[in-house]
């Protein structure tokens, strides 16, 4: 546990649990309270920071509406760390994470050529029993896994290799191959993490996760990738601007 040092100022304005939350947020986003680093129960932080009980605990419920903080039966309270807010736009979340200041990576679970199924011929626009791409890798973000992700694509899009697909974003493979994106139906949901999921992202089996299910369009309006990936509900989120 790490003995994090907070100034409060008991004569200011500014709520005595915003500013212990506030401190907390610094030094998560810091790195100072890095992912998975267990902080002391409520009861122990009020006394450390001579706070009541009821302030403390609004603090930590703050922190955990923020999505920097989760309580876990049997475990405590634990940093997970900032969630990636993805926007709602025709990127690719390799290329997201690093606009981020992320350094992302990847493992290939599986990259293949298969008889495309019914759902996938009619993504992308194949005749039934086209052979495609299809390729499942695993993102982390300095080393903690986000994303298990699902692709298929036509064969005539690109050739694709497990070393290129560790070391960059699939977008940026299929754009140097002359692939021209220029827009994609997007499903966002939710889904319950079964058991491969939940061992592959490192959360209990039956959390929750975001689903999102995506098919890109080239300049032409030719499908060109079909992917369905889920991500860890406690680190991911989309950001969408609203206009009247």
């Amino acid at each position: 546990m790490v003995d994090l040092d907070i100034a409060l100022d008991r004569s200011s304005p500014v709520p005595l649990y915003h500013q212990v939350a506030s401190a907390f947020t610094a030094a998560i986003r810091e790195g100072v309270l890095p992912p998975e680093t267990k902080l002391e129960n409520e009861i122990a932080l009020a006394k450390r920071y001579s706070l009541s009980r009821p302030t403390m605990r609004q603090a930590m419920d703050q922190l955990v509406r923020d999505g920097l903080v989760m309580r876990r039966r049997g475990v405590g309270t634990q940093v997970i760390g900032p969630p990636v807010r993805r926007n709602l736009r025709l990127s690719s979340l390799y290329n997201d994470l690093q606009d981020e200041g992320a350094e992302p990576q990847t493992r290939v679970l599986s990259l293949e050529t298969v008889t495309a199924e019914q759902e996938v011929c009619e993504q992308l626009g194949l005749p039934e029993g086209s052979e495609v791409h299809h390729l499942r890798r695993l993102r982390l973000v300095d080393g903690r896994p986000l994303a298990l992700m699902e692709n298929w694509l036509p064969l005539t899009v690109a050739e694709l290799d497990s070393r290129s697909l560790e070391t960059d974003g699939l977008y940026n493979i299929l754009r140097r191959a002359g692939v021209d994106f220029r827009m994609a139906h997007q499903k966002v949901g939710a889904r319950i993490a079964d058991a491969e999921q939940a061992r592959r992202l490192k959360v209990e089996q039956g959390s929750a996760l975001v689903l999102m299910e995506r098919t890109a369009l080239d300049s032409s309006g030719a499908p060109v990738e079909f992917g369905k990936h889920v991500y860890r509900a406690d680190r991911y989120s989309f950001d969408i601007m609203l206009v009247d």
